[in-house]
C-alpha cells in the first residue's frame, strides 16, 4: 500500500501523530485506542510496510516512531494538517471561553 493511501484511514493518521515526536511501544499505542491490540497491530503493519514507521524491538517489546525523512513531503503536509487542527481547537476554546465570561457578565 503506498503511504497516501495508507494515511487515508484516521487511525493510522492519529498513530503517527502519537509516534511523530517520539517512540511509543506497540501496547502504548493500542492502550490510546478503543479497538483490539490486534486491530492497531495490523495499523502499524500496514503502517512499516508503507514506509511511515521504523520499527525497533526490544527484546518482546515492539517500538515504533515516524520516519519523517522516509515520508518526504507526506511530512509536512500532515505537519501542517495537525497544526490546522489545533490553530481550530484553540480558536474555539477561546470564543467558548469568551462565552462563558459574557454570560457570566450577563447574570
Amino acid at each position: 500500500m503506498d503511504a497516501v493511501r495508507a494515511v487515508a484511514e484516521p487511525r493510522r493518521r492519529e498513530i503517527l501523530r502519537l509516534v511523530w515526536d517520539s517512540e511509543l511501544s506497540a501496547g502504548e499505542i493500542a492502550e490510546r485506542f478503543d479497538v483490539t491490540f490486534g486491530a492497531v497491530s495490523q495499523h502499524l503493519k500496514v503502517l512499516r510496510e508503507s514506509g511511515l514507521v521504523t520499527l525497533r524491538q526490544d527484546g518482546r517489546r515492539r517500538f515504533y516512531r515516524a520516519d519523517r525523512e522516509a515520508m518526504g513531503p507526506l511530512a509536512d503536509f500532515l505537519q501542517s494538517m495537525w497544526a490546522t487542527k489545533l490553530d481550530t481547537l484553540a480558536v474555539l476554546a477561546e470564543a467558548a471561553e469568551r462565552s462563558e465570561k459574557s454570560e457570566g457578565i450577563a447574570q
